[in-house]
């Protein structure tokens, strides 16, 4: 059962009514007991995916990305408070820089270079591979986790995790624990609520995506 919104949410909620704020379309179903999956097998994104401007294409059964400069894109899908999302991924580029957001509004994308996300950002591999980091919306910011040093190796294919249980996020790569937050102010609620894929160069290649109520 979803809890009830806090304070903070009351307000963005007067603010995407009020058309102040960017908020997530009205109408997307959340993911059910059961779940979601994609495993990509067909030609288009699909209406399950919200693209904000990004080059996402589905080739050969899998979903491809590169040079979507911070243009995410969203799964029309809210996240249970508790979740276990997976996906099989993999990089082309020996820069590395995996990136995901969980708990974010739907919609976001950037209109400059400069972009503060609405969710959590993980980034496996980020800063030309030299960091591990999982950040509450601002993946430049000094409260962000940079985890143990763990490079992406390139065109190798890791099966990724991440997990939400409460107040703590935390992102496995093959078994191995890339980061790891708990958070004193929870993402959660209107406008924090979504997954999606995002992506500044590098080329990645995403498979077998899961997303799991705890």
């Amino acid at each position: 059962m979803r809890t009830a919104p806090t304070p903070c949410c009351f307000v963005l909620l007067l603010s995407c009514l009020a058309g102040t704020a960017a908020c997530t379309p009205q109408g997307d179903p959340a993911v059910g007991a059961s779940g979601f999956s994609d495993n990509f097998d067909r030609e288009q994104l699909g209406d399950a995916w919200n693209n904000t401007g990004g080059p996402y294409a589905i080739r050969d059964g899998k979903l491809t990305m590169s040079n979507a400069r911070n243009k995410p894109l969203w799964l029309r899908r809210s996240l249970p408070r508790d979740v276990l999302i997976e996906f099989d991924v993999k990089s082309d580029s020996p820069d590395g820089d995996i990136k995901v957001e969980v708990y974010g509004d739907g919609v976001s994308k950037a209109e400059t270079l400069s972009y503060t996300a609405t969710s959590y950002v993980v980034i496996f591999g980020g800063w030309h591979n030299a960091l591990n980091v999982l950040a509450r919306m601002n993946e430049h910011g000094d409260d962000r986790v940079v985890g143990p040093a763990y490079k992406v190796v390139p065109g190798r294919t890791y099966h990724m995790k991440i997990q939400r249980r409460g107040a703590t996020i935390t992102a496995w790569v093959d078994d191995h624990e890339l980061v790891s937050m708990t958070d004193k102010a929870p993402l959660w609620g209107p406008g924090h609520d979504h997954f999606a894929w995002n992506n500044w160069e590098a080329a990645i290649t995403v498979d077998n995506f899961v997303v799991k109520p705890l």
